[in-house]
């Protein structure tokens, strides 16, 4: 016999076994690439498609039920083609880049533009810490792959660096309102 050592949440309380494998599985098969995830995925040199596992991530489409329900972080995978990234921006939480395949330049930037950049190759991450203006380009030859995670389930939409990008940072969530 099992003992549950901690209580399930509200919302699990009387949810079947069945019921929970079939909510907090998510495979690569079953995700769409969101090409339209964010505000600056519409702008030459920042296309990237964005593959929810788990809540929304920074793009702020909370509504995306093929996703596992968020609890405490969001979980995506991106694919960035060559000569892609997206534009600098900050969070409120944390924010992890994780790379899969590929290879990735971040880079974290001060409000004078200063920017110090580093490449990152499979299984190398960088930790975002709140606050901190950062981001990502594919200089490589071939795409990127890599998990994206944000320290809150349900996080604000990204705060970009620029000022035009900021002001329509949410036009992007109108299409699936």
């Amino acid at each position: 016999m099992a003992t549950a050592r901690h209580a399930r949440p509200k919302e699990l309380e009387n949810a079947s076994l069945e019921e929970i494998m079939d909510r907090y599985v998510a495979r690569y098969a079953d995700r769409r690439a969101d090409w339209a995830a964010f505000e600056d995925a519409k702008i030459e040199g920042y296309k990237r498609a964005q593959h929810r596992f788990i809540g929304a991530g920074g793009s702020g489409k909370h509504n995306d039920v093929s996703a596992i329900p968020a609890g405490n972080f969001t979980l995506s995978i991106m694919y960035v083609p060559p000569g892609q990234g997206n534009a600098a921006h900050t969070h409120e939480v944390e924010e992890v880049f994780f790379v899969l395949q590929g290879h990735l330049d971040v880079f974290v930037q001060d409000e004078d533009g200063r920017k110090i950049s580093k490449r990152l190759g499979p299984w190398e991450c960088i930790s975002c810490p709140a606050g901190v203006i950062h981001g990502y380009d594919n200089n490589s030859l071939e795409p990127v792959y890599f998990q994206v995670m944000l320290g809150r389930g349900k996080p604000e939409t990204m705060g970009y660096a620029d000022d035009d990008l900021y002001k329509r940072r949410d036009e992007h969530l109108k299409a699936v309102s």
